[in-house]
């Protein structure tokens, strides 16, 4: 990696010395994605348009989206070649941590794009067949889970996770935290996908998260502040960092052009590669239960999916016709409906994701 090389000449000059030090690699890993995000935005966008690599909008879902249709997806790409590039620069490629995150984000980012490919250019309206998805999400989190489960990298915290608000307090799945990796990751790969439904709202929801993950991953690879915060020790994390911070720059960058109102989607090419990531960073800084907190909103998403559809589904068949508890789910289509501006449902939604991020990190006090 870059950082490496410029190390090397630490002799000839001190001021190279910077670069073995985490906050420096972290913090130019963070702008590199970010430029590089704003520099090849506009060539992939030009780029999809020539191909007619459009978005099909949902004529049962608000009218004030129809005027999208068309507009470049599969803007995920900007996402994945920045960090691609950033991570590559910046962060050490031999690191069991970084090999992880970074094989679950590449891997989820060719199936999003292979989802995208059928449904924009090959007008297959369904794209990838959801259990085949499913299936490449579940593979997923069993290599993930398995590798931290059995590898002697982990040894001692092979299926530990702690617990949020207790100190010193940690829960052992034993066999059973294979199948927690695998929830999490499907599950958190899912979310993301299941809020990319306005313009800016999984992305800039994402960036807060990610931050909040870099902190944790920093404090929690440095022996000194993670005994101050009673929080567990993780050798070696500090690369997760590094690639966290990559995606909160790319997506920043990506921000920039997918605010309201959007010039591009980042389809699910870039919400189940960004979704895997978070889900499996969550996993490696054993935050598994935190990511609830700090993902608050991603989670809510979810729930109300769930609730509308099982609400829906129970009406039904106790009394013939279906009700709804949301007017429209996800949830942030049920506002959009209750005459919120799109952009002030998304505003408001990243306050709530800040405060959630604020809050999980006050819980590091009172372990």
């Amino acid at each position: 990696m870059l950082a490496d090389f410029l190390y090397q000449f630490k002799d000839y000059f001190i001021g190279f010395n910077v670069f073995r030090y985490i906050t420096v690699r972290a913090a130019l890993s963070a702008i590199t994605a970010l430029l590089i995000a704003l520099w090849i935005g506009p060539k992939i966008i030009a780029l999809l348009k020539k191909y007619q690599i459009g978005e099909e909008i949902r004529s049962d879902g608000p009218q004030t989206h129809l005027v999208k249709r068309g507009t470049p997806t599969m803007g995920g790409l900007i996402i994945l070649f920045s960090v691609l590039v950033a991570v590559l620069m910046w962060a050490n490629l031999n690191n069991m941590y970084f090999i992880l995150v970074f094989i679950a984000t590449i891997s989820m980012g060719m199936v999003g794009f292979f989802d995208d490919y059928l449904k924009s250019v090959k007008k297959m309206k369904k794209g990838l067949v959801g259990r085949y998805k499913l299936l490449g999400q579940i593979l997923l989190g069993l290599f993930i889970g398995l590798i931290i489960y059995f590898h002697p990298y982990f040894d001692g915290l092979h299926s530990n996770t702690s617990i949020p608000f207790f100190k010193n307090l940690e829960f052992d799945f034993s066999w059973f935290y294979v199948f927690v990796v695998v929830f999490v990751i499907t599950g958190s790969s899912n979310a993301v996908n299941l809020t990319d439904g306005l313009d800016g709202l999984a992305s800039g929801l994402a960036a807060i998260s990610f931050f909040a993950l870099a902190g944790i991953a920093y404090v929690s690879s440095n022996v000194n502040f993670s005994d101050y915060l009673n929080i567990i020790y993780l050798p070696g994390a500090e690369e997760l960092t590094v690639f966290a911070l990559a995606i909160f720059g790319a997506v920043l960058g990506f921000l920039w052009y997918n605010s309201y109102p959007a010039e591009v989607f980042m389809g699910d090419t870039g919400s189940l590669a960004v979704g895997s990531a978070l889900g499996t960073i969550a996993v490696l800084l054993k935050k598994e239960l935190l990511l609830l907190l700090i993902g608050g909103v991603f989670i809510f998403e979810v729930i109300s999916v769930i609730i509308q559809t099982t609400y829906f589904k129970y009406t039904k068949k106790k009394y013939g016709e279906g009700r709804r508890v949301f007017k429209m789910a996800p949830v942030h289509h049920h506002f959009e409906l209750k005459n919120w501006h799109e952009a002030k449902v998304v505003s408001r939604f990243w306050i709530i994701g800040i405060l959630l991020a604020l809050l999980s990190l006050t819980t590091f006090k009172t372990q």
